[in-house]
C-alpha cells in the first residue's frame, strides 16, 4: 500500500458510516483577530450595492453573486461601474468571474489574472 492509498484509502466504495457529520456549534469562528473577512453577497438589485460598498471600506473581500442580471442588464452594468469606482477608491481590485460573479478587493489586494 502506498503513501498516496494511505492518505487517500483504498479507493473502495465509501459508506455514510465512514463519514463523521460535523456539529458547526463546536466550532469557533477565528474572526476575533483577523484583519480582513471574505463576505459573500448576492445581487439582486442596486439597494444590495450599500452593503458591499461598506464591506468594502471596512478592508473586507466580497464575492458577490450576480445571476440574477445577465451581463447585458443596464442595471448590472451601472452596479459593476459603482462598484468598480469603489475599488478605486480605496486602492483595491475588481474583476468579473464568468457570467455569475464579482470578485471586489479592499485597501492593497490585487487579484491575479492568470489562472494557477
Amino acid at each position: 500500500m502506498g503513501i498516496m492509498s494511505k492518505i487517500l484509502g483504498s479507493g473502495g466504495e465509501r459508506t455514510a458510516s465512514d463519514y463523521v457529520e460535523l456539529d458547526m456549534e463546536d466550532v469557533e469562528p477565528a474572526g476575533g483577530g483577523a484583519g480582513m473577512s471574505v463576505r459573500i453577497a448576492e445581487i439582486s438589485g442596486k439597494q444590495d450595492v450599500i452593503d458591499i460598498k461598506d464591506a468594502i471600506y471596512d478592508g473586507d473581500l466580497v464575492i458577490a453573486d450576480i445571476t440574477r442580471h445577465s451581463t447585458s442588464d443596464r442595471t448590472i452594468e451601472h452596479i459593476i461601474d459603482e462598484l468598480r469606482q469603489v475599488s478605486k477608491e480605496v486602492d483595491g481590485d475588481i474583476v468579473q468571474k464568468g457570467d455569475d460573479q464579482l470578485i471586489i478587493t479592499p485597501t492593497g489586494i490585487s487579484i491575479g489574472r492568470e489562472k494557477l
